[in-house]
Order: structure tokens, then C-alpha cells, then sequence
């Protein structure tokens, strides 16, 4: 919205700063911040009074989660709010890319909300149906893959592009709907399965995002794209206005949630955030460097795939709990040691698949 006013700039004033991605970016980064530190209070104080007893903790969990019990969830209402408010402020809004990346968030922060709702009222761990929520997903998913498509470049629509092999392309042609689908859904759900911790999955999600502002922002400019050999995808530079937005509320969120944790993020904020990333890989056609990025996040959805397969097959487990955080709950591991490794882990990924960009 800010950006209109460039029409004011007579070329070198003030508001010719509203040009440049990079200024915006550091606006949203702080308006987000801000927006967490303003109403987070506020909201916490609602939740806490609207839910009574939190968030229900599972019965066959670690023991040490027991002392967690009645700690209000939703708590992704605060990053969703601050994101929304700080992209909406900052971003050029005639962008469809940023259009397309707000409606999977919204969507999928919906979906989350409904889910942490039957879970707070009926006081129990079950939610909405797991087939609901994919079918829902997948659809959202589905009408997001179709929109990024009408506007890749021509060169690009419904091609794979490959991280360091950047000569190669894959078709997919009708397959890349489907495949775009699975990079979003499968994002959505491997975030949220992440967010078991206190602080585990949000570090995680800004560690991501400030990695996919990065690469939004190259792929976006024919000058950089050039220097590395990178697809160029006009106007998904943008993108790194939402993803400064994200971290700023991720921040601001972090806040409250840092051990002991005043609010849980729910499954509000999780779906919602890991649903932006995979939004965002498949807009910037960096659907395979997510996972690189997100390794943490595939992990923890791997472990949870393999012990209910394993265990449907064997009726033995691979893992002592699933998802993986929890298994090395089991082992002794102390909550702060193992969120903080699993930060430590996020950051060399992140190197690794910024490093991609380089290197051909």
C-alpha cells in the first residue's frame, strides 16, 4: 500500500525509498515486530480467558509436557496478524505472487484455526478429521499451483528447476499441479508436526523465510539471476517483503513462546506458516532447495511417516516417540538442548541451500 507513494517522488526524495524492495522489506521486518510486541499481551490475555484449560496435552506424551497444561493456544493469530498487517502496508499489492502466498497463509490459518478450536472446546487432542483438513489443503494447494503457474514466465510454466544443475529443466507439464500441491500441503503438515516445543518450529520457519526473502529477491532481478545463472521469475522479488514480515512475526511471536512458553503458536500459525513457505518455493521455482532448507521439517514428517508404517507393519516402533523431537524427549535430552540443536541444525541448512545459488 505504502508503496502508492511513489507518486509522489519527483526521483530523488523521500519518497523514492518506497521504490526499493529492500526499504520495504526492512518496514514490514519492523511493523511486524512491533504489531507482536503491541498486541501480544492483549491477545494472550483473551486466549488465556477464552480457553480455560489451553491446550489439551496428550496423555502418551513426555511427562515433562504435564507442567505445560493450561497454556492458552492460537497463538499464530499473533504472526498471521502482524504478517497480513505488515505485507499488506509494505508490498506492492498489484503483485500476484504476493496475492497468491496471502491466500494459501490465510487459507491455511483458517484450516489451523478450526482445528485448534474443536481441540480447546471439546478438551481433547482429536480436532478436525485429518482427511478434512487434506482434503481442504490439497485444494487450496490445488487453486495456488494453478494461479503461480498463469504467471511464471513462459520458459518456466510447469518446469522443475533443478538447484546447482541450473541448465536443467524438468517438464512436468500436467504434473506440476499436482507436484506444486504436494511442495504446499506437505510443508503445511511437516511444520506443524514440528511445533511440539517450546520455540522449536518458529526459529526454524524465520530461519527458512529469511532464506526464501534471500532467494525471492535474486530470482526476481534479471541482473542477478544473470550473475548466477538463476531461472528469472518477474515480480517475485516482492515475496521478500513477506518473508521480512514473517520473521518480524515470528519474532514478536518468540517473544511469548520461548521457554516456559506463555502461548503455543497451535496449529493456527503452524499450517499457516509452513503452507506460506512451500507458497513461496513454488512461486520462486525453488520447490527442491526447500527441502533442503526445511531438512528439520522433513525429518520430523519422515519420522512420523516411518513409525506408523513400521509400526502398522511390525507392531514394534522405529523410535521411542514420533515425531522425532519427541524421541529424544524419551532419550533424556532436555527440552532447551533440543530445540536450540535443532536450531543450530536449521542454520547450516539454510547455508547449504543459499549456497546452491552459487554454485553450477
Amino acid at each position: 500500500m505504502l508503496y502508492w507513494l511513489t507518486a509522489l517522488s519527483d526521483g530523488g526524495d523521500f519518497f523514492n525509498l518506497f521504490r526499493y524492495i529492500t526499504f520495504r522489506a526492512g518496514g514490514a521486518f519492523l511493523t511486524a515486530l512491533i504489531f507482536g510486541f503491541v498486541f501480544g499481551p492483549t491477545l494472550i490475555r483473551v486466549l488465556r480467558a477464552k480457553q480455560g484449560k489451553g491446550q489439551p496435552i496428550r496423555d502418551d506424551g513426555p511427562e515433562s509436557h504435564l507442567a505445560k497444561a493450561g497454556t492458552p493456544t492460537m497463538g499464530g493469530l499473533l504472526i498471521v496478524g502482524a504478517l497480513l498487517t505488515s505485507t499488506l502496508l509494505w508490498a506492492r499489492l498489484d503483485n500476484p505472487f504476493i496475492w497468491m502466498v496471502l491466500f494459501v497463509t490465510m487459507a491455511f490459518a483458517l484450516i489451523g484455526f478450526a482445528d485448534d478450536y474443536a481441540k480447546v472446546s471439546k478438551q481433547n487432542t482429536a480436532g478436525v478429521s485429518g482427511k478434512v483438513r487434506l482434503g481442504i489443503g490439497f485444494a487450496i494447494a490445488a487453486a495456488a499451483a494453478f494461479w503461480a503457474a498463469q504467471y511464471h514466465p513462459e520458459e518456466l510454466s510447469n518446469q522443475l528447476a533443478l538447484p546447482v544443475f541450473k541448465d536443467t529443466l524438468l517438464n512436468l507439464g500436467i504434473l506440476f499441479v499436482p507436484f506444486a500441491m504436494i511442495v504446499i500441503v506437505g510443508a503445511a503438515n511437516a511444520v506443524n508436526m514440528t511445533d511440539g516445543l517450546d520455540g522449536l518450529a518458529i526459529m526454524p520457519v524465520m530461519i527458512a523465510a529469511g532464506t526464501f526473502g534471500v532467494i525471492a529477491y535474486f530470482v526476481g532481478r534479471v541482473d542477478f539471476t544473470t550473475e548466477l545463472g538463476l531461472h528469472y521469475v518477474p515480480g517475485t522479488g516482492e515475496l521478500a517483503i513477506f518473508a521480512a514480515g514473517l520473521i518480524g512475526g515470528g519474532l514478536g511471536f518468540l517473544w511469548y513462546n520461548a521457554p516456559p512458553a506463555a502461548v503455543f503458536m497451535g496449529d493456527t500459525g503452524s499450517l499457516a506458516l509452513g503452507g506460506a513457505l512451500g507458497a513461496i518455493a513454488v512461486a520462486t521455482k525453488h520447490e527442491i532447495v526447500l527441502a533442503i532448507v526445511g531438512g528439520v521439517f522433513v525429518v520430523e514428517a519422515l519420522s512420523v511417516i516411518i513409525q506408523v508404517l513400521y509400526y502398522k507393519r511390525t507392531g514394534k516402533r522405529v523410535f521411542l516417540m514420533a515425531p522425532i523431537h519427541h524421541h529424544y524427549e524419551k532419550k533424556g535430552w532436555a527440552e532447551p538442548q533440543i530445540v536450540i540443536r535443532f536450531w543450530i541444525i536449521s542454520l547450516i541448512l539454510a547455508v547449504i541451500g543459499l549456497a546452491t545459488l552459487k554454485v553450477r
